[in-house]
């Protein structure tokens, strides 16, 4: 299916000129070899364009990034094997860059067999060809010398970019016209590629286009990927023996045609491109350690609408604009069903396009598809809706990037932990597909919760466990806030811890370090029996410290909940009850914070109109037995 699709999609992007030509690769080229005519180095240019991105606190800083031209396609093929034009050092100079010198020795002689094999193919492409910057390049090849060349300051003053810099020919005083762009090369390139394309080798039955065509045996390289090799990773290959079949080699095993391997690589290196001046926005993001690609099958900007459901906000709509998107979504779907003028209305976009997405990790020399899934962009949108919704905690919709959960997954104070890749891939296909969430993501964000502390447990963590409750256990549904008619018996045993940690809080005047929530939070939402009748003594001193509108408040809120539990608490709480044991506790406590609209003042919290009832209650008492005192007394003197 991968291949098939990336296949398709060349065809749309040949069509809005958005692919290579080709038998051309785009490399990225730091200096200008600038020659004489001799074929000596006058200097080396940089070929760079300055860039502005956004640093820190919303400031721009400037950086140099190299400027991208098309060259003759490289070489796939692995060892020492030299290009047309080649741009890497090791080949033009022959020279590696060692302790801040130059040297032309190594162990395995890779600098002077690379050298050789430059010179040699160079030489041979060059033959009978005759222009001013051809000759001085030819002059160049059979002039340089690397052992003679060792101290030359030129190359010593790029010091370590040296290795990691491209380059390109050019005479000295014409920085505009460079060697590859040539009349003469370019003639020469094409003629020999369209020879190369008539030798046919392996002929067999395509797998992807169902013709009889030369099949490929070296597939091109995929660049852009995470934690890969820079000069990229193959997709199909087969090198061990164990992969060999019917007395098929290496990737003839896999029946692609050449053509569809051009193809297809050269969609899925554009996809991967983090090019600025491409028309289109960027079609990948990175999830821990895995490349996420997705595209559409057509060009209408499905892609933008993903990357701003998704992640927050993307190039060009900001977080406002996504939650609105995302309200207007959830209003028109609440049936389960997005309609068509809704979606039509963002973008232009058509809710009947395949939407694809794949899940790329480098292995080795080669790339691992984690997943790889097809779906109508309409299910992916309201997929994405529905994850956002179950994530909320609050009456105010605040998207949560998917980015942010793998931060929530670890310990904050950890600089080397890393979240079990397992996880995020089946956690993003949960996300796309509307499948239900990974067991261990429950796990995890329940042990961080139990481990790392009150100032640790925010909304995302909060809205992790509520959505993998509501989603994959349909025991009972969650809200947003706190919900007084449940009465299931781990959620009201956390709403009781967060009554008795805001009673020891109001007894000393919120000036605690340390709650009961630092000491006992992780037994009491594993085994409530053992733990609360502790913590019902305890509360007993805090009670004698606190005003009598405070005690009326946690009395009316201790009574309720021991209402409903009956004077018993649970032996052992699971998983899943550890996770309603959190819900209950985080509800409970935004509830003491929360404006109540419909009693006591406007915009009171519950916990003022109740300070305020009690005050109120204690007021009445009072002036009722003044005025009893004062009757009493006019009946003595009469």
């Amino acid at each position: 299916m991968l291949i098939k699709a990336l296949n398709d999609y060349y065809d749309l992007l040949a069509s809005e000129g958005q692919i290579l030509p080709e038998g051309y690769s785009k490399v990225d080229i730091h200096y200008l070899i600038c020659l004489t005519e001799e074929g000596k180095i006058d200097a080396l240019l940089p070929y760079q364009d300055r860039k502005e991105s956004p640093g820190a606190k919303g400031k721009m800083k400037e950086k140099w990034v190299p400027k991208s031209v098309l060259m003759p396609e490289r070489t796939q093929k692995p060892g020492i094997e030299s290009n047309i034009i080649e741009h890497r050092p090791v080949y033009i100079f022959g020279l590696n860059y060692e302790k801040g010198k130059l040297t032309p020795k190594d162990e395995t002689d890779r600098a002077k067999k690379s050298h050789s094999a430059f010179i040699e193919l160079n030489l041979a492409f060059l033959e009978g060809l005759d222009s001013p910057l051809v000759c001085a390049y030819r002059n160049f090849l059979n002039g340089w010398k690397p052992e003679e060349e060792t101290e030359n300051s030129e190359l010593l003053e790029l010091g370590k970019k040296y290795e990691s810099s491209g380059y390109a020919f050019c005479l000295t005083g014409s920085p505009d016209r460079l060697l590859h762009e040539d009349a003469q090369i370019k003639q020469r390139w094409e003629q020999r590629r369209q020879d190369s394309s008539k030798e046919e080798g392996c002929i067999s039955q395509c797998a992807v286009s169902g013709e009889r065509l030369p099949i490929a045996n070296v597939h091109k390289k995929i660049r852009g990927i995470e934690g890969g090799e820079p000069s990229g990773n193959s997709l199909i290959c087969m090198n061990e023996k164990s992969g060999w079949s019917y007395g098929r080699k290496q990737s003839y095993n896999s029946n692609i045609s050449q053509n569809v391997m051009k193809r297809y690589t050269e969609a899925l290196n554009y996809l991967l491109e983090d090019s600025a001046d491409l028309k289109h926005r960027k079609h990948k993001v990175l999830l821990d350690d895995t490349t996420i690609v997705f595209w559409a099958m057509n060009m209408g900007g499905c892609e933008d609408a993903f990357m701003a459901m998704l992640y927050g906000q993307s190039d060009k709509m900001d977080e406002k604009a996504v939650e609105l998107m995302l309200k207007g979504l959830l209003e028109s779907g609440r049936k389960g069903k997005i309609t068509e003028d809704r979606l039509r209305s963002l973008d232009k976009i058509d809710p009947d396009v395949d939407f694809y997405m794949v899940g790329l990790k480098p292995n080795s020399s080669r790339l691992a598809v984690k997943f790889c899934c097809r779906r109508k962009y309409a299910d992916v949108l309201w997929n994405i809706a529905r994850f956002q919704k179950e994530l909320q905690v609050s009456e105010e919709l605040k998207p949560v990037s998917i980015k942010q959960i793998p931060r929530e997954l670890v310990s904050p104070k950890s600089t080397k932990e890393k979240v079990n890749p397992a996880i995020l891939a089946k956690l993003f296909e949960a996300v796309v597909n509307g499948t239900p969430y990974p067991v261990s993501l429950l796990e995890t964000v329940i042990r961080r919760v139990k481990t790392d502390g009150d100032k640790e447990f925010n909304r995302v963590r909060a809205g992790i466990i509520k959505a993998c409750l509501n989603r994959n256990y349909k025991k009972e549904e969650f809200g947003v806030a706190l919900d007084r008619e449940n009465d299931g018996q781990a959620y009201l045993c956390g709403r009781l811890f967060a009554v008795l940690e805001k009673l020891q809080q109001d007894a000393s005047g919120n000036s605690l370090n340390r709650t009961i929530k630092d000491a006992y939070f992780a037994s009491a939402s594993s085994k409530p029996a053992m733990v609360f009748p502790k913590l019902l003594r305890l509360a007993q001193n805090h009670w004698n410290k606190v005003s009598r509108p405070i005690q009326v408040r946690h009395d009316k809120w201790m009574g309720e909940i021991m209402d409903k539990l009956r004077g018993e608490f649970p032996e052992t709480l699971l998983l899943q009850d550890q996770g309603r044991f959190m819900i209950g506790y985080y509800q409970q406590r935004q509830s003491f914070f929360v404006k109540n609209e419909g009693s006591g003042s406007a915009g009171s919290s519950e916990e003022e109109n109740l300070t305020a009832d009690a005050e109120n209650s204690e007021e009445e008492n009072l002036t009722a037995n003044a005025e009893n005192s004062e009757t009493e007394a006019e009946k003595n003197g009469d």
